[in-house]
């Protein structure tokens, strides 16, 4: 894993082919770099790393979307929301829909905002839009330069 210099979001995807298309959505509507970890223990152990640093780049965002289990994004969730809070660093979630109070328990957890995986291609494009302008107006005024 190389040094970040430049404003980036950590994907936290345990399936390489949906992390590659978000990351490819992500990049169309002008987001930063992603850098892709492919399992929930390479992710802590990545970001453990990268935040233990306070020389590199922070993520600017961690965007966790494990399909391991139906229970792995919550684990995830609760396991580093709270070291990410320290740093300013927002959470979120892309998962399957679901109703208001299973999104509300990820909410409880720590996640800072939760999106919706979507099987129609404008719909998807909606929502990565979203997770780009949640990512925007997150950052951290010194990650921006001010």
């Amino acid at each position: 894993m190389e040094a970040q210099e430049a404003p980036f979001i950590a994907l936290i995807d345990d399936d390489g082919h949906s992390a590659h298309l978000l990351t490819r959505m992500l990049r169309t509507h002008d987001a930063p770099e992603v850098m892709h970890f492919g399992t929930a223990a390479a992710g802590e152990a990545g970001l453990a790393t990268i935040l233990a640093d306070t020389g590199r780049e922070w993520p600017g965002l961690v965007i966790v979307d494990l399909k391991a289990h139906s229970g792995a994004n919550l684990e995830f969730v609760s396991r580093n929301h709270a070291l990410l809070r320290q740093k300013g660093i927002p959470l979120a979630v892309m998962t399957q829909r679901m109703d208001r109070e299973c999104r509300r328990v990820l909410q409880d957890a720590g996640a800072s905002a939760v999106f919706f995986r979507q099987p129609q291609l404008d719909a998807y494009r909606h929502e990565v839009a979203a997770i780009v302008s949640f990512w925007a107006r997150h950052q951290r005024l010194d990650a921006v330069g001010m």
